[in-house]
């Protein structure tokens, strides 16, 4: 997922693929929404990227894009418009960006130390997930996490 925020002439994301992944494509699209959501790159009234354009850019079948826009739809964080795209209707936002910020800086460098002791992408994932959950359960598990109240998941390895 690339943001470029400086550019209102299109959207504010451009998508990318993981073939590898084994997540379905149309719920790499919606994580990827969700992702800049929490992050606060993306905020209420961008436009996603119009389906012809993601189509061209990834080569995928506009079904893909459009289910995708369906589910964002369908949790309320984006809504169609015709003629014109669809664009995002709620945030997901639960920190400031300056904050973010600071959170930022001490994770660059745990992955740099991740990567001088060898650990590819992969490993960096399954390492920060394994030490994720693990936080989790010492804190009571998820029910401690904003939005797991209300039914929200998201598909981690």
């Amino acid at each position: 997922m690339t943001i470029d925020k400086g550019d209102r002439a299109g959207s504010p994301i451009e998508f990318r693929l993981d073939p590898a992944s084994g997540v379905p494509t149309y719920l790499q699209l919606v994580q990827q929404v969700e992702h800049a959501l929490r992050l606060g790159y993306l905020e209420p009234g961008d436009q996603l990227p119009k389906v012809r354009d993601v189509v061209t850019s990834l080569t995928i079948n506009p079904n893909t894009v459009l289910k995708a826009y369906r589910e964002l739809e369908n949790k309320g964080l984006a809504a169609g418009r015709p003629g014109q795209g669809t664009f995002v209707q709620a945030t997901l936002t639960q920190i400031a960006l300056p904050e973010l910020t600071t959170l930022r800086r001490p994770l660059l460098g745990w992955l740099a130390s991740a990567d001088a002791a060898g650990l590819d992408e992969d490993g960096i994932v399954a390492l920060f997930t394994s030490v994720l959950r693990d936080f989790r359960g010492a804190r009571g598990g998820s029910a401690d996490r904003p939005g797991a109240a209300n039914g929200e998941t998201e598909g981690v390895a």
